[in-house]
C-alpha cells in the first residue's frame, strides 16, 4: 500500500449516517442489521459527530453489567437520543490526506474510525479496519513480506 496516497483511495464512500435527534433504537436497528462499529451523525448535510458501536453497547449496558428487563431496555432506547452520548469532538481527515496521516492519528489517539470532509459535509470514513483490509490485499506487500521470511 502506498502511504502517501491520499485516503480518498481507501475510505468507504456508501455511509450510514442518524440526525442528533434520532433514537438509539434507531442506532441500534443500524448496528443489528449492518456490519459496521461507527455511524455518522449529520445535521442539516454537516457532520455533528461520530456514534461508536462501543459507546452505544456501554450506554446499553447501563454503565454496569446488571441484565435489564427487556420493555426497560426498549424504553430506554426509544427515549435516549443519538446526541446524548456520541462523541462531537472529532478529528477530521480531508480527501487528499494522505493515508500515513490516518495512521499517526489512529496511532496516536484512541481513534478507531476518522471521518473523511470536505467544506464541513463528511464524504467518507476511514478505520483501522480499512488500512489493515488494504495492507492484507495489498500485492506487492505480500510479496515483500513473503520474501523477508
Amino acid at each position: 500500500m502506498n502511504l502517501l496516497a491520499p485516503v480518498s483511495t481507501i475510505m468507504a464512500r456508501e455511509l450510514i449516517s442518524l440526525d442528533p435527534e434520532d433514537t438509539l433504537k434507531k442506532a441500534e436497528e443500524i448496528f443489528e442489521n449492518n456490519k459496521i462499529h461507527h455511524i455518522p451523525i449529520v445535521k442539516e448535510g454537516l457532520l455533528a459527530g461520530m456514534l461508536s458501536k462501543s459507546d452505544f453497547l456501554h450506554f446499553k449496558q447501563g454503565f454496569h453489567k446488571v441484565n435489564t428487563e427487556e420493555k426497560w431496555e426498549l424504553f430506554r432506547l426509544k427515549s435516549h437520543q443519538v446526541k446524548e452520548i456520541m462523541t462531537s469532538r472529532l478529528a477530521k481527515l480531508e480527501p487528499s490526506d494522505r493515508i500515513n496521516v490516518a495512521i499517526e492519528v489512529f496511532k496516536e489517539n484512541l481513534f478507531h474510525a476518522l471521518p473523511v470532509v470536505e467544506h464541513g459535509k463528511i464524504v467518507g470514513l476511514v478505520t483501522t479496519y480499512d488500512i489493515i483490509k488494504h495492507l492484507a490485499e495489498d500485492r506487492e506487500t505480500i510479496k515483500k513480506y513473503n520474501n523477508a521470511q
